[in-house]
C-alpha cells in the first residue's frame, strides 16, 4: 500500500500549498502531540495487541474492555496520534501530497473506527455501548465539549 501510495503520488511530492518556516513550529508540537499518545496508547498492551494479532489469530481467551489511562479520555488513541503525525508533516511541509494523505487518513480512519466500534460492541454489548457514550472516540473532550 506504500508503494503504490509514493508511486500515485510521485508527481506532486514537489507541490506546495504554501513555503513558511515558521509553520515547523506547530508541527513540531503535533509531532510531540503524536509522540506522547503512542506511548500512552502502548500503555498495557504487547505490540500483537496494538496490531490486532489476537483478534485476527482468534482463541485469544478471555478479553476485557481497555477503559482507563489514556483511554478514559479517547477511545481511539492510536488513531489520534496517526492524525497528529499526518497534520505535522502536512502543516510543516506545506506539500500537496502530505495534505492529500492526510485527507485520506482522515476518510479511512473513520470507516475504520466504525467498524472497530461495531466489532468492540458486538464484543462487550452494553460495557461498550456505555463506554461510547462517555468517551469520544477521537478528540478529548475539553471543557464540556462535545464529542466527535
Amino acid at each position: 500500500m506504500w508503494a503504490i501510495a509514493a508511486l500515485a503520488s510521485w508527481p506532486w511530492r514537489h507541490v506546495l500549498l504554501y513555503s513558511s518556516l515558521g509553520a515547523w513550529a506547530p508541527a513540531v508540537l503535533l509531532f510531540a502531540a503524536g509522540i506522547v499518545l503512542y506511548a500512552k496508547s502502548g500503555k498495557g498492551f504487547s505490540a500483537k495487541q496494538l496490531g490486532g494479532v489476537p483478534e485476527i489469530h482468534g482463541g485469544n481467551g478471555e478479553q476485557r474492555l481497555a477503559t482507563d489511562g489514556i483511554r478514559a479520555h479517547v477511545r481511539h488513541p492510536v488513531y489520534l496520534a496517526h492524525l497528529c503525525e499526518m497534520l505535522a508533516w502536512s502543516v510543516g511541509t506545506g506539500l500537496v501530497v502530505c495534505w492529500a494523505l492526510a485527507v485520506f487518513a482522515v476518510v479511512t480512519g473513520a470507516i475504520m473506527i466504525r467498524m472497530e466500534d461495531a466489532e468492540l460492541e458486538k464484543r462487550f454489548g452494553d460495557h461498550f455501548r456505555s463506554y461510547r457514550q462517555s468517551v469520544p472516540a477521537i478528540l478529548p473532550k475539553v471543557f464540556g465539549a462535545s464529542q466527535l
